[in-house]
């Protein structure tokens, strides 16, 4: 990535790093509940790639619009995000002890907190996008729609219940993955996009658009995911390697090898471009894409 693509990816995360920790640790420090936002930020701040808001306040800058009414929405999003990694990580679902290098966040915290600061990371967003001062509220209720959707049932939730059941059973179709990715991967990602052309006022050919490059987005990186989990290290990824395959799970690595799987992702990554010339200064959208392919973790 050229040095003013890291620059204004630089910005963008700092802008997000200050604002997460004034909407959980800060507010709430001096308050008997003060570990919940201690344990909140604890995986809030655990390194992730913040792609997902990253995508909210740049679509809403190629949209025209300002990236203030952006930030809470972006910062709703990361919440989603961190609440289902915390909940992922628990021993009734994957039971993995470390995330993004470190120890789980109920390997840190006791299972209680654990649990209780992914529920509350499941709700803050909610609030803080209500209560949000940059944009009126027709924009608030379309915001909240949109990611209160892509969180439940329709969305991440029901894509990771599919993914348990899909440990079940024998056979899995090329067609179900690729549901179940739409779902668990995808819709996050696809909202990210969607936000942040709303808090721009968008119209609705522009939402549409960028969904439709969000959808290809989320696959390709879901792709490359399923490739690393038997690539790469777990010192590189920063969590177990190999863990699809000791709980049974059915990927594009296992359903097409990896020369193939990579190569898909390299097709569908393509068609993401493609649909990005359809927007104007696109070039830090382009180089971002183009990074998500190529990561090592």
């Amino acid at each position: 990535m050229t040095d003013i693509m890291n620059s204004k990816l630089s910005e963008y995360i700092d802008i997000i790093e200050n604002n997460l920790k004034h909407y959980t640790e800060d507010k709430i420090k001096s308050t008997p509940q003060k570990i919940l936002g201690e344990a909140m930020m604890y995986s809030l701040s655990a390194g992730g790639k913040r792609i997902r808001p990253v995508l909210v306040m740049e679509f809403c800058r190629v949209c025209g619009g300002d990236i203030e009414k952006a930030v809470a929405a972006a910062c709703g999003l990361e919440m989603i995000h961190t609440f289902s990694l915390i909940h992922d990580d628990l021993p009734a679902m994957d039971d993995d002890d470390f995330r993004r290098g470190r120890p789980s966040c109920h390997k840190a915290y006791p299972e209680s907190i654990a649990i209780l600061a992914g529920d509350a990371l499941a709700i803050l967003p909610f609030q803080i996008i209500a209560e949000d001062a940059a944009n009126d509220a027709e924009t608030k209720l379309k915001l909240i729609c949109d990611l209160s959707r892509s969180s439940g049932m329709y969305g991440m939730t029901g894509g990771q219940v599919i993914d348990i059941e899909n440990e079940t059973r024998e056979t899995v179709s090329e067609d179900n993955l690729r549901y179940m990715y739409s779902l668990k991967t995808g819709e996050l990602i696809k909202t990210a996009c969607r936000m942040g052309c709303i808090a721009a006022g968008a119209d609705e050919k522009t939402i549409s658009r960028a969904q439709q490059y969000a959808e290809k987005l989320g696959l390709a990186f879901q792709i490359i995911d399923d490739i690393l989990d038997v690539t790469s290290t777990t010192e590189e990824l920063g969590k177990p390697v190999g863990s699809d395959s000791q709980q049974n799970k059915t990927t594009f690595v296992t359903l097409m090898g990896v020369e193939k799987a990579r190569q898909e992702a390299d097709r569908i990554t393509s068609e993401a471009l493609e649909i990005l010339d359809d927007f104007d200064d696109n070039e830090f959208l382009k180089e971002l894409t183009r990074e998500l392919l190529c990561r090592k973790k």
